[in-house]
């Protein structure tokens, strides 16, 4: 289970980066941001007093959001035999397991199946409700 954690965790950072990146991007030529430079600002003024309001928020949502998807990947992957392994307990392992019983037992497959869409849906619920939280540019009523 620790290889599979590594590996999509190396692979998991690169969207988040991405949209950072691309936020931060836009962040630098704001008129605000410009204002600031040119009263002198120092960079690591900018950065803690700017971007990091302005960006912060954007990550974790993501981030929250991401996490749904990659309990999606990883109960795949164990599904597929390509995860987490058997002795290890996974939502992937218990619908491999239950996959052998399928013409007696379908009613295996609801506990499995539904703990996963709620654990992912629950991350995506908080992320949006984050988003509405957190995010500078809606405006509260």
């Amino acid at each position: 289970p620790q290889l599979l954690v590594v590996i999509l965790a190396a692979l998991g950072w690169i969207p988040s980066a991405r949209l950072v990146r691309g936020e931060a991007l836009s962040l630098r030529e704001r008129d605000y941001m410009l204002a600031a430079q040119a009263l002198g600002a120092s960079p690591v003024r900018l950065l803690f007093s700017h971007f990091v309001p302005n960006v912060l928020p954007t990550a974790i949502v993501y981030l929250s959001i991401n996490a749904g998807t990659l309990i999606l990947l990883e109960s795949a992957l164990s599904y597929l035999g390509v995860g987490v392994q058997p002795p290890a307990a996974s939502w992937g392992n218990m619908l491999t397991e239950a996959r052998s019983f399928f013409v007696r037992g379908t009613h295996l497959f609801v506990p499995p199946g539904l703990c996963i869409a709620v654990t992912v849906l629950c991350f995506y619920l908080v992320g949006d409700g984050l988003r509405d939280a957190l995010d500078p540019r809606t405006s509260r009523k």
